[in-house]
């Protein structure tokens, strides 16, 4: 099975959270899938960025606010890459530029226009787990963009139509999508599986596990995805053309 792995900044929040994280890749790469995985910035590494540019200026210039926050995830793609390395996986981190992921020039909410997927393919046949950085890409002119609020999630599931993979799965802190927060609401229920326009309609309601781009993304291409929390074995959530 070809899939792709996301995983977000909580899942990632320390060593301890990313040698868990680096280790349901290995268990799937071991399966013998091939794994290509999407990462974002650790922990609150986005806002502490933010934080060093407002010590310099209320307004930093949009362009050199992106090459700042693109930093974040290309920290996190290098420190996973280290760590399947270390457990004798081979493993390459890649910038969201370097794995093909063209964009639009708007800074801070840039949209995927295409994904020339050569680089992650040849990795993959290789053998080999490229580690992408969420949640940026590249403009015509080469100048790295984000793609703002759900960017890692959208990366994950434009790579995954890139690739034709059959699966996008989704790593989170929660260990699946619910009718309610379950953080606020301890009878909340927890879907086994949901169809893309139920999803839908609870990520536009305000559901944060999901960000409807990518929601939209995965249903254009046809991709099954699957809600999966880091830190339990829980089944987690299926979304698919159909709810079963």
């Amino acid at each position: 099975m070809r899939m792709v792995q996301k995983f977000g900044g909580t899942s990632l929040a320390d060593p301890a959270a990313l040698r868990r994280a680096a280790e349901l890749t290995a268990q799937a790469w071991t399966e013998g899938h091939r794994v290509a995985v999407v990462v974002s910035a650790q922990g609150d590494t986005t806002d502490e960025l933010i934080e060093k540019a407002m010590l310099l200026t209320t307004k930093p210039a949009p362009r050199e606010l992106d090459m700042l926050l693109c930093a974040g995830e290309q920290m996190s793609a290098a420190l996973f890459a280290m760590e399947l390395t270390r457990r004798g996986i081979p493993a390459v981190s890649l910038t969201g530029a370097q794995a093909g992921i063209h964009t639009t020039s708007r800074y801070g909410s840039a949209e995927i226009l295409d994904i020339s997927p050569q680089r992650v393919c040849a990795l993959l046949e290789q053998g080999t787990v490229p580690v992408v950085a969420g949640f940026q890409g590249a403009d015509a002119q080469g100048d790295l963009t984000t793609l703002g609020r759900g960017g890692s999630d959208t990366t994950a599931v434009a790579l995954a139509a890139a690739l034709k993979a059959d699966l996008c799965r989704i790593y989170t802190d929660v260990d699946g999508v619910y009718d309610r927060d379950p953080r606020r609401f301890p009878d909340a229920h927890r879907f086994a599986s949901i169809g893309y326009d139920e999803m839908l309609a609870l990520a536009e309601r305000g559901a944060q596990v999901l960000h409807p781009r990518c929601v939209q993304l995965a249903r254009e291409h046809h991709i099954p995805l699957e809600v999966r929390s880091t830190f339990t074995d829980t089944p987690g959530t299926r979304v698919d053309t159909n709810k079963f």
